[in-house]
């Protein structure tokens, strides 16, 4: 009896791409086939026929975009997700366990991975950073002074400076200085209204913030130009000027709902006023107020002391006292273009 040896087990290889395969049009059957990959539209096209051999496909080329210049590491992360924070220190790359309903485990390890992830700097910057940004929010101040509160704030962190301050008290000369920094000044009683903190701690953290800032951007500048670069004026800290009425203006007549001209005139009437030297020692906020009070009488369209003293926050008859100067100097404060303007008159203004 003939005995089959058994057939010895095949081997399977493991799987390799075959790169000898070609994709040819089936209507032209061209060699070398002319297809063009039109990733835009997700097709593939021969461009002899005009036939769609495929769609849905995948590109599969490098993103366009690059952070290779904001990356720490000198790596080009450009396939690895958003850019870096700038707010935030570190990689920023960690992955977060969540726990979610996975239970005891879960959780056990999600809580050991915080621990090991999760700096206690980190988490102060960015309990800073939701403090900032829910008191902006609470007063509708834009999002380019919530960031630049927020990148001063940081600057004073890595610094390790006012370490005895209060945060909140860091915070709120943060905000004060954003505000006047992006040409949306807030008073130190709308700050104080705002986080809470004194008018008195503002304006000792405001002197003591200008100055570090002005010491850190002259350290910078030396550096820069040590090394043999040039300084870049955009990327400079720039001492902040006071608050003046003209700035207050457009704010407080925007919450009167008056209309553009008469904000115009308030604003120039503001200005003018300086010249003219009228209520020369009096505060922008006095001096905004009487100005809104004039120019909405002169303009047809009145409002009474009593309304414009609940926006800007100051008494009814301080704003009467204000204007009473103001009418003195009327002749040389008031444009004659104004009185062109339909409603406009000069004997609407209020006697003295």
């Amino acid at each position: 009896m003939a005995v089959v040896p058994d057939k010895p087990d095949r081997v399977e290889e493991p799987w390799r791409e075959n790169l000898h395969l070609q994709i040819i049009c089936k209507d032209c059957k061209e060699i070398p086939p002319n297809i063009t990959e039109e990733f835009s539209s997700g097709d593939m096209v021969c461009n002899t026929c005009g036939l769609v051999l495929g769609d849905r496909i995948v590109d599969t080329r490098s993103e366009w975009r690059t952070f290779s210049n904001d990356d720490q590491n000198n790596d080009d992360p450009s396939r690895v997700g958003d850019a870096a924070n700038p707010l935030l220190n570190g990689s920023q790359l960690q992955t977060s366990i969540a726990f979610g309903d996975g239970g005891v485990k879960a959780r056990e390890l999600h809580r050991a991975q915080n621990k090991v992830t999760h700096d206690k700097g980190t988490k102060t910057l960015l309990a800073a950073y939701k403090e900032i940004g829910a008191l902006c929010d609470a007063w509708h101040i834009p999002k380019n002074v919530s960031d630049t509160a927020k990148h001063l704030f940081k600057m004073v962190n890595d610094a390790g400076a006012f370490r005895g301050k209060s945060q909140d008290v860091v915070i709120a000369g943060c905000i004060f200085i954003a505000c006047r920094q992006c040409h949306v000044p807030r008073t130190f009683r709308e700050i104080f209204a705002l986080t809470k903190v004194s008018k008195k701690e503002i304006g000792r953290i405001f002197k003591s913030l200008e100055k570090f800032f002005a010491a850190q951007n002259q350290a910078k500048a030396d550096t820069v130009l040590q090394a043999g670069g040039i300084v870049n004026p955009n990327d400079s800290y720039n001492t902040t000027t006071s608050t003046n009425a003209h700035e207050l203006c457009i704010r407080y007549c925007s919450q009167l709902s008056l209309n553009q001209k008469t904000t115009m005139v308030s604003q120039q009437l503001a200005d003018k006023m300086s010249t003219v030297g009228a209520l020369a020692g009096r505060s922008p906020l006095s001096a905004a107020a009487a100005c809104i009070y004039f120019a909405s009488h002169l303009m047809g369209y009145p409002r009474t002391a009593k309304e414009i003293s609940l926006v800007a926050g100051v008494s009814d008859g301080t704003i009467r006292t204000s204007y009473k100067l103001l009418e003195v100097e009327k002749d040389k404060l008031i444009d004659p273009a104004w009185l062109k303007v339909e409603k406009a008159d000069i004997n609407n203004l209020p006697k003295v």
